[in-house]
């Protein structure tokens, strides 16, 4: 089995156990108590979605250059509980960065809005590399977007894999960014 097909079959058991759980910063705990980096099923999806990166079937097309990229790695499917599985990259040692109100180095990606909510896997690759959720700033664990919720994907400290499960595989980039 390629490490792409085992990533998939990977995420279907953990898919299986949170399909009718409902995302947002109570779920969010939970996944970072129950799943949290020193879980082996973060060490587990972790190296998959980075050797996906490396072998270039995962977070393999330029959303904004070769800094912020992603890819549908799996369409919903009976299997996958109706979750498709995405994988976006982003280093924000990219030159269109901002500093945020600590002086830390941010990279923001395109303005987009969760109409069933979002599992996020996050996989620093540089040490301190964090992805903004809606809790907070986030190392190696899990956020969970609401349903309804809408943001910037932002990283800091470096490059950050966030390997993604979206409800029947609704995202959207119909919104207006707020001015």
């Amino acid at each position: 089995m390629g490490s792409r097909e085992d990533l998939i079959q990977s995420s279907i058991p953990f898919l299986r156990e949170v399909k009718d759980m409902t995302p947002g910063a109570e779920m969010e705990r939970w996944l970072n108590e129950t799943y949290g980096e020193d879980s082996q099923l973060y060490r587990h999806l972790a190296r998959l979605i980075k050797r996906g990166v490396e072998e270039g079937w995962a977070a393999n097309q330029e959303v904004d250059g070769p800094n912020y990229r992603r890819s549908r790695i799996l369409e919903p499917t009976p299997d996958t509980f109706q979750f498709s599985i995405t994988a976006v990259y982003m280093n924000s040692t990219d030159p269109r960065r901002f500093k945020d109100e600590d002086d830390h180095d941010v990279l923001r990606g395109q303005y987009h809005g969760h109409p069933y909510g979002e599992l996020n896997l996050v996989v620093p690759l540089d040490k301190g590399a964090e992805l903004k959720g809606l809790q907070g700033w986030q190392g190696p664990g899990w956020t969970a977007p609401d349903p309804g919720s809408r943001h910037y994907p932002e990283v800091r400290g470096g490059a950050v894999i966030a390997l993604f499960y979206l409800p029947a595989g609704r995202i959207s980039y119909d919104f207006a960014a707020p001015s």
